[in-house]
């Protein structure tokens, strides 16, 4: 025991206060003192007093702020990429939402990547797949088309003279099992979903709305590993695992089960009543999967879901499935005081158009692919490795 605690005037050597500060730690709650047996001094656990001094010398240097950076806080390093501000989302400064009403994904890639035009990708079909992708598309035909896409990128040789148009069209035909194909990319995926061609302005425009956002989690990882020195090919692999999580596009895997859910139990708001009460019972982050966005306030929410909602509307107000889906974000967003988001979006077109499971991740990730290759770029011509500290708060020797 005399070994693992100090005394208190030992916490304040350590600790570089007077016993005043010390005993305010206490009352705080950033310490806990002990009382031994026929002693009325206290004593402090050593661990703990040494972590609350690396915390208070970390603290001078920042170290706070940058905890704080990591759980949507403060920025972290510096972009001329995407901007969000105020409930808005611009790319290089146009509004990400004006562009997806009439932009390609194509054209608001060169956006992204201050390219001059999008000859790039007229050209970038013009690929010879590796002699065993047939085979491995055909192993893969019945998995996730994320899955699958992540197993055909890492089996494509690291070439460093593909260009990120030809990668583009490389992941969607991952992603839809088809050969890599010359149409444009949203004409692409309605062709590999047999959908008719009014329901083009919703799949073009929903690519175009998740192709950035700023400094999430797969951006961040594209960044980390270029910043190594790795080509194309490993970034975008690398971006393919971070938004594989259940936390990332996983998410309209969860709002899919959600909608298919509330449609079976004939009692929408009974349903989602209760798996709000779930939730909130086992600690759930998200109230309801598919609702509220931290860097959107309330009542606008994200812009990208109510896009995406309202060109359904617009552009497929026939479909038998669309005013269930409508009722649910109503009801979902009056029970949680949160609007619908882009993964709620993205799997109401998926469910309205009966798509395949898991073609709101093709979208989502088909589209994001662009703003990869924008934060690939412009990390490697920063020339610069990412390379954070960490606060060490575990066990201390005894001295």
């Amino acid at each position: 025991m005399s070994e693992q605690t100090v005394s208190a005037s030992e916490a304040c050597q350590l600790l570089g206060v007077t016993p005043a500060t010390l005993y305010s730690y206490v009352s705080r709650g950033l310490l806990t003192s002990h009382a031994r047996d026929g002693e009325r001094s206290k004593h402090y656990a050593r661990d703990e007093v040494l972590r609350l001094a690396a915390r208070r010398k970390d603290g001078r240097r920042a170290g706070h702020v940058a905890q704080q950076a990591i759980d949507w806080g403060t920025p972290v390093l510096e972009s001329r990429i995407t901007q969000i501000e105020h409930g808005v989302m611009r790319y290089r400064g146009r509004d990400a939402m004006a562009l997806a009403h009439h932009a390609t994904l194509e054209e608001t890639a060169c956006v992204l990547w201050e390219a001059a035009d999008t000859d790039s990708f007229f050209h970038a079909a013009d690929i010879a797949a590796p002699a065993h992708w047939p085979v491995l598309r055909e192993a893969l035909r019945d998995r996730l088309p994320l899955v699958r896409a992540m197993a055909l990128l890492a089996a494509w040789p690291p070439l460093p003279d593909l260009t990120g148009a030809q990668w583009m069209r490389i992941l969607a035909a991952a992603l839809l099992d088809t050969d890599i194909g010359s149409a444009p990319l949203h004409l692409q995926c309605r062709m590999a979903w047999r959908l008719d061609g009014g329901f083009d302005p919703v799949l073009r425009a929903a690519l175009v709305a998740c192709a950035d956002h700023e400094l999430n989690v797969s951006a961040f990882t594209v960044r980390c590993v270029t910043s190594a020195g790795v080509g194309l090919s490993a970034s975008l692999t690398a971006g393919l695992a971070a938004v594989s999580g259940p936390r990332h596009s996983g998410d309209t895997l969860r709002v899919r089960e959600l909608i298919e859910a509330v449609m079976a139990s004939g009692d929408l708001a009974g349903c989602l009543n209760e798996r709000i009460a779930q939730a909130d019972h086992l600690g759930f982050a998200d109230i309801l999967p598919g609702f509220g966005h931290p860097l959107y306030p309330e009542p606008a929410g994200d812009p990208r879901g109510r896009l995406m909602l309202d060109l359904l509307q617009q552009h497929a107000p026939e479909l038998e499935r669309l005013q269930p889906l409508l009722a649910i974000a109503a009801t979902g967003s009056a029970l949680t005081g949160q609007s619908a988001n882009v993964d709620f979006g993205l799997a109401a077109i998926e469910y309205a158009f009966d798509l395949p499971r898991g073609a709101a991740q093709t979208l989502f990730v088909l589209g994001r692919s662009a703003g990869w290759i924008a934060h690939a770029m412009e990390q490697a011509a920063s020339g610069s490795l990412i390379r954070p500290r960490a606060r060490y708060v575990g066990q201390f020797e005894a001295s």
